[in-house]
């Protein structure tokens, strides 16, 4: 499937997730709420499935960004931690695909590994702990937060358990091409 695809995919799921969600929450509605909440999970878990096996990096980031962003339409407005939190994974997104632009040129790469500390804090495996690898780890952080909360079921939480072994696809991906770059001679 293509990268259109399968951010449509996304947000048709988080819009059927949405609305089984208000389904579930209103008499009457519970059976279709339902069925639109658990066609919405099954659809996003394969859009989710489908991007890590692509082994891209952006694709993988692509589709969780749209996620987040779909996610974030539907949050009420009162919900101000919730989208504070979305908003943050979003900024830091928009710094992570800056590092994947700049991982593709092995000389501009070089020269951003001179600027970060060589200490292990800040590395990952030995290559900069740029923001990509923020993104990731804070946005890890954020989805195991949410399986924490009492009450999800298992098929939600197999949802955001695949989120977040996308975001580890990512950092190892991106580890490679950090590799790549800082290997490549000019």
């Amino acid at each position: 499937m293509d990268l259109a695809g399968l951010i449509s995919n996304v947000l048709i799921s988080v819009a059927l997730v949405d609305r089984g969600r208000r389904g579930l929450s209103t008499d009457g509605d519970e059976h279709e709420g339902r069925l639109s909440y658990e066609e919405g999970i099954a659809g996003a878990l394969k859009a989710f499935s489908v991007a890590v096996s692509t082994c891209d990096p952006k694709t993988i980031m692509l589709v969780e960004e749209a996620f987040v962003e779909q996610e974030l339409h539907y949050c009420s407005e009162e919900d101000s931690h919730t989208r504070s939190s979305m908003i943050q994974a979003l900024h830091s997104f928009d710094d992570a695909f800056l590092c994947l632009e700049a991982v593709e040129d092995s000389a501009v790469y070089k020269v951003a590994d001179k600027t970060w500390p060589h200490k292990p804090t800040y590395r990952v495996k030995g290559f900069p702990r740029d923001a990509l690898h923020l993104a990731c780890i804070a946005h890890r952080t954020r989805i195991a937060n949410s399986l924490r909360t009492p009450g999800i079921n298992m098929r939600e939480k197999a949802l955001l358990q695949q989120r977040i072994a996308n975001m580890a696809a990512v950092q190892r991906a991106y580890i490679e091409k950090q590799r790549k770059a800082l290997e490549h001679e000019s």
